[in-house]
């Protein structure tokens, strides 16, 4: 297989890196606009437009946000299978006009929500039901790229995506407080959201914090799991008569990201087209641009 990657920055490079450790995978092209970037990769051919790439037979779009409509929507419309990387688009509509263009050329468009292929999540879904409270804090050092959005759309998307996959309900309430520190966007935000069915989510992501910290807490009726992405570690806290009992379940740790395109590679192989995959970013996307217009409305 072929495989073009339109953007070798930080996250395309780590697409690179994976594509290459893929027996599947026989040639890859690079797309970017800065000569240093393509330089830096003397053994791939490279392209300063994604227009002029050779036939191939799946991309992935690790450019910004805002350039990813355009880009997607090039590359469906010619039936070629796409990974975006989160967030799907930079507007609802945008996102909806992709969809539309996989249905219409029964080609699959992937949307990069890594989270979901952590091992520790996958176990720790296997042990909530019916949460009650979630608690998630997701914190990084200020990171000088992807200022063009805010941190909803940077990191919160993220938590925001596993609140939307574990809780069905509706939402009925959302509260916001939002502030800009170093960006021209928002840098801190925290954010609760209350559902129908009564579960609560208090959601806090900091792009300008002196640690690293990915973490969500999920309390149900006698337990709680406690999940930490970065160290692919989850406990469970669990009432036993007169004392609580701590359970540490054990993970085999595998990289997510690699993980996620191999997912989307086995799809392109398979000629699979769904659209779920589109839809669930679709709709963390849709929650993202609530909160940040109820931040903003707000100010």
């Amino acid at each position: 297989m072929k495989v073009g990657i339109i953007g070798v920055g930080k996250l395309g490079g780590i697409h690179r890196r994976i594509y290459e450790e893929l027996p599947e995978i026989t040639q890859i092209f690079l797309v970017d606009t800065r000569p240093d970037a393509l330089s830096c990769h003397p053994h791939l051919t490279g392209f300063s437009d994604y227009r002029e790439l050779p036939p191939v037979d799946a991309v992935s779009i690790a450019t910004p946000t805002p350039t990813h409509h355009e880009i997607a929507g090039f590359f469906l419309a010619k039936g070629i299978p796409t990974f975006v990387e989160k967030p799907l688009t930079s507007t609802l509509d945008q996102a909806n006009r992709l969809l539309e263009l996989a249905r219409q050329h029964r080609t699959l468009l992937f949307a990069g929500h890594v989270e979901r292929y952590n091992n520790a999540y996958l176990a720790a879904k296997q042990i909530i039901t019916a949460p009650l409270f979630i608690e998630c804090h997701r914190l990084s050092p200020y990171p000088y790229r992807s200022l063009e959005v805010s941190v909803v759309l940077d990191l919160m998307i993220h938590d925001l995506d596993i609140i939307l996959d574990l809780v069905k309900d509706d939402i009925h309430q959302i509260s916001t407080k939002g502030v800009k520190v170093l960006s021209p966007a928002e840098d801190i935000v925290n954010a609760r959201l209350e559902f129908t069915g009564g579960c609560v989510a208090n959601v806090t992501s900091s792009r300008i914090s002196a640690k690293r910290e990915r973490k969500i807490r999920v309390f149900m009726p006698q337990r709680y799991v406690s999940l930490d992405y970065a160290r692919q570690h989850v406990e469970i806290y669990q009432k036993k008569e007169h004392e609580i009992i701590r359970q540490d379940i054990p993970i085999q740790k595998e990289e997510p990201l690699k993980k996620e395109i191999t997912e989307f590679i086995q799809l392109v192989r398979n000629g699979s087209s769904p659209l779920e995959y589109a839809e669930s970013a679709r709709d963390a996307l849709g929650l993202a641009l609530r909160i940040q217009d109820n931040i903003r409305t707000a100010d």
